[in-house]
């Protein structure tokens, strides 16, 4: 899930499963400024991403490098220029996450965050809708909004359930591989998007680049600085998925990254006893278990059963704010009362349409080699269950990738230690969606390339977006000064 999205309300909180899979997909209205031979001309955004002193541009890449004079697609870019010229150091490529999120508004949504004023002086930030995604060629899986699946695997009680699902997801694979966007299908990877990154470098005239992403864009500034090592600059990496990206064992780790906020949220909880969802953590713990396990036999009257109960939960533990809102879901389900409803702004962006989910599911089902025997899940499910038995089974469970109609085209591309020492990693050390141990796993292969601070605090993404001055310091004088800890760095409490 991107911070653009989130941004724009997209943490849904209804039961229904639909809607906490929906997610913004931009209305697909071309740019007028263009580039089909290196050079862009910019001009105006489309009309939902203007926003002060952004403009945009389109540049043609390859489909298939292998083949590069062959078929082109479109990547749509933005640009926040310094307006500093005696500070202007280069260039900030960015990536939102998702994967699957648009990235146009990107370098303004960092401003409205508040990025500091001596990075936005540094840097002319360039945003992009990575191949696949919106204003850059899209890619369709023709899903209604029924049809699309959770981006987080669904809750599986029994074989049963791993069994039910993989007929579920089946149906999506083959509908994305029978869609109008189908001969696109191999060539939407987490590489491919490296290379169309070079490409805008090359474009915008400059000899490296440097780059802040956050969740999956961890894993893409990994694949590029890997892969173009000495066209990279500074490459600043919050909340990292790991040197293997998106792939089966990444989905595994939402079991322990669960458990790894849940506490924060118990503690909440027991502090505040009017929720009455217990007076200490491992009482809170146990309503839990105890409410799933009661949604599991009987669905609540506003449509939540045990699935969307552990959904909603792992979705709200993504940030501090939705607390209060969790506890309160918490206390109206077990006391029969109806569920508070979302902001209205969730609603909006409960949209039919499947770009966000389509070209989520080409990346990370393209990128690795996905288990094909519904068996490995059923098994896998039940190890998760008992190593991790309040979201394990959620996050082993099968998804569309296990069907996807295409093989990898190219082999994954390695992390390795080979490259200037140029990667600064920060990572909460209780994240729920991209948890610790993806982080250090990253920075051991990257070895002397990178140093790595923790931030002792819960949820997901560290710079920005939460209030963590020693992590905001940090990497505010890396990109600014490129001035690194001399070793890995361990944040206090904030």
């Amino acid at each position: 899930m991107s911070i653009v999205e989130l941004l724009r309300g997209e943490l849904m909180r209804k039961p229904a499963l639909t809607v906490l899979a929906a997610a913004v997909v931009a209305t697909l209205t071309p740019i007028s400024a263009s580039a089909t031979s290196g050079r862009l001309d910019w001009g105006a955004c489309p009309e939902d991403v203007t926003k002060p002193g952004l403009e945009c541009a389109t540049l043609d890449v390859p489909l298939d490098y292998r083949d590069p004079g062959g078929q082109t697609i479109t990547i749509a870019i933005s640009r926040l220029a310094s307006t500093n010229p005696e500070k202007r150091r280069g260039v900030l490529l960015t990536n939102s996450g998702g994967p699957g999120g648009s990235g146009l508004d990107f370098p303004a949504a960092l401003r409205d965050l508040g990025m500091p004023q001596d990075v936005l002086d540094s840097y002319d930030v360039i945003g992009m809708d990575p191949r696949g995604v919106g204003r850059s060629t899209p890619v369709t899986c023709d899903l209604t909004l029924a049809e699309q699946p959770t981006n987080i695997p669904m809750y599986a009680r029994n074989p049963a359930a791993v069994e039910e699902e993989a007929e579920r997801v089946a149906a999506v694979a083959e509908k994305c591989g029978s869609s109008p966007t189908a001969p696109l299908l191999p060539h939407i990877t987490t590489a491919n998007t490296a290379r169309d990154m070079d490409r805008v470098r090359e474009a915008l005239g400059e000899p490296a680049v440097s780059y802040f992403g956050i969740s999956y864009g961890t894993y893409l500034g990994s694949v590029y600085t890997a892969m173009f090592p000495q066209r990279s600059d500074r490459f600043l990496i919050d909340s990292a998925t790991g040197p293997d990206g998106w792939d089966s064992e990444f989905s595994r780790s939402f079991g322990q990254g669960f458990e790894d906020r849940f506490p924060d949220f118990a503690e909440f909880a027991a502090a505040n006893p009017e929720y009455g969802l217990g007076e200490t953590p491992e009482q809170v713990a146990a309503k839990y278990f105890e409410l799933a396990a009661r949604l599991d036999e009987t669905p609540s009257p506003d449509g939540y059963n045990g699935q969307a109960f552990r959904f909603a939960t792992f979705a709200a533990l993504y940030y501090d704010r939705e607390l209060p809102r969790l506890a309160e879901t918490w206390h109206a389900l077990d006391t029969g009362t109806p569920v508070p409803a979302p902001d209205s702004s969730a609603v909006a962006a409960a949209a039919p349409a499947d770009n966000y989910q389509a070209s989520q599911l080409h990346v990370i089902c393209n990128d690795s080699d996905w288990p094909e025997d519904v068996r490995t899940y059923q098994r896998n499910v039940e190890v998760d269950r008992f190593r991790h038995p309040m979201f394990g089974a959620a996050g082993a469970n099968i998804t569309p990738c296990a069907f996807w109609p295409s093989e990898p085209v190219e082999p994954q591309v390695e992390i390795t230690d080979e490259g200037p020492s140029n990667v600064l990693i920060i990572q909460n050390l209780r994240d729920p969606a991209t948890p610790l141990a993806g982080a250090r796993k990253l920075r051991e292969a990257f070895g002397d390339r990178a140093r790595m601070v923790t931030a002792d605090q819960g949820g997901h993404l560290a710079y920005l977006f939460l209030d963590d001055q020693c992590v905001h310091r940090i990497a505010t004088n890396f990109l600014v000064n490129g001035e690194r800890p001399g070793h890995d760095l361990a944040c206090g409490k904030p």
